[in-house]
């Protein structure tokens, strides 16, 4: 059966059809807005983030990151070296490793290296089995120290000293150059990052022909450890080093990011 509309039915069916299509078209550009804003707050390190805050006082706000990288030249060097010895009992084993140890905590203290510089830092003693026995045939003692030089233009000397005092004993595991202050190098790399933040934020805002708001938040990541050890040869005996040994400091890098939130105007 054929069911006809009146001017007005008809009127108003197009009326709630319309409305429908409105609404269905707002939920549908709310979700894909929902979605943007997701992805913009997990965006990478390094790239800008756009959003649109909620609240009282609230408004457009964008999110940048900043780096900021200084150099600086080490001025201390931290050593760690040792002796190790052997002998048919723990005992003179033992006797001998405390007798070398002596020896080049002595030279390094005539070198200039005070006392307070230098710590023990391990001891291990262990027995030597000959080839297809279970019986010890000796034993090793090993003493290690860590010592740090606060004078570059001496460490050469006094690395020398004191494994020329150790004799063939001598055992050099690492040396690592240091930076004993970086508080004036991690200040200059603060400001750095912040004016690269700021110069990100100010050309995104450019970009959108927004002016550039005020800081609504900082936050900085933990520096990277730039001081990496510096091998030397391991388990080398080093009883007739006479010459200094060469010590060259080069520059160390200093790394700050900070991640700043701007408001847009």
């Amino acid at each position: 059966m054929a069911v006809q509309f009146s001017s007005t039915q008809r009127a108003v069916a197009v009326g709630v059809a319309s409305a429908a299509l409105l609404i269905g078209a707002f939920t549908l550009g709310a979700g894909r807005g929902s979605a943007a804003a997701a992805g913009a707050t997990s965006s990478a390190p390094g790239s800008a983030a756009l959003t649109a805050a909620t609240g009282p006082g609230a408004g457009t706000r964008i999110t940048v990151t900043g780096t900021g990288n200084v150099s600086g030249a080490p001025n201390e060097l931290s050593l760690s070296m040792g002796v190790q010895t052997s002998g048919g009992s723990v005992a003179a084993a033992l006797r001998q490793a405390n007798s070398a140890v002596r020896a080049v905590t002595s030279a390094l203290g005539r070198t200039g290296v005070s006392g307070s510089d230098i710590q023990t830092s391990g001891l291990s003693i262990y027995p030597s089995y000959a080839s297809g026995t279970g019986v010890p045939s000796g034993y090793q003692v090993s003493e290690e120290l860590t010592v740090t030089l606060r004078r570059l233009s001496t460490a050469g000397s006094q690395i020398s000293a004191a494994a020329r005092a150790g004799g063939n004993a001598t055992v050099v595991d690492g040396v690592s150059l240091n930076l004993s202050d970086t508080s004036t190098l991690l200040a200059a790399a603060r400001a750095k990052a912040v004016a690269d933040a700021k110069a990100k934020a100010a050309a995104y805002a450019r970009a959108l022909g927004r002016p550039l708001g005020p800081v609504v938040s900082m936050s900085e990541a933990p520096p990277a450890q730039p001081f990496e050890p510096l091998p030397v040869a391991q388990g080398a005996s080093a009883g007739r080093a006479a010459s200094p040994v060469p010590v060259h400091p080069g520059t160390q890098q200093l790394s700050v990011t900070v991640t700043v939130v701007f408001g847009l105007g």
